[in-house]
């Protein structure tokens, strides 16, 4: 049986901490930037500190920050979730990733006549830029996690 005591006794370092710490501060504030987009002007542009930002195929920036930050925030969920998932399954985020950044990407092509209506075709170069990033950065956390659970198993069976 487990003791309480055993639990605490594992003790994870500065590092983990803040990183979970970030990670968990940054899925907190996702549901808050979901109405971030009322902070936003009114009008089709916008004097940002990195310039003019012209929206003209929205009705008003307010819009468009709807639309980017709907499917920015998912997606950014999506990624930790990929990332910190370790069930055999977690190849099929990659699907919802995909779509999400291929609607991110139609919003921010101001070009486009309708916003998530592409054709498929185009998805295919996205998710293979997408996959190829995500399977680095998880297999870089990966021997990560995997050290830190044989740590912990470790100290256990020497208890």
């Amino acid at each position: 049986m487990i003791k309480l005591t055993d639990l605490l006794e594992i003790k994870p370092s500065k590092k983990t901490i803040l990183y979970s710490s970030i990670i968990i501060l940054a899925i907190i504030l996702c549901p808050y930037l979901l109405y971030a987009y009322q902070y936003f002007p009114e009008s089709s542009s916008w004097e940002s500190p990195f310039g003019i930002i012209d929206v003209s195929y929205y009705k008003n920036f307010q819009h468009f920050a709807y639309y980017l930050f709907g499917k920015a925030v998912p997606l950014f969920l999506l990624f930790i979730w990929f990332i910190t998932n370790k069930n055999w399954w977690y190849h099929v985020i990659i699907i919802p990733i995909s779509v999400y950044m291929f609607q991110l990407i139609s919003i921010i092509n101001d070009s486009m006549t309708v916003v998530d209506e592409m054709e498929f075709i185009y998805t295919v170069p996205v998710t293979t830029i997408i996959m190829t990033i995500l399977y680095f950065i998880r297999s870089q956390l990966v021997v990560y996690l995997d050290a830190m659970d044989l740590k912990k198993e470790m100290e256990k069976n020497f208890k």
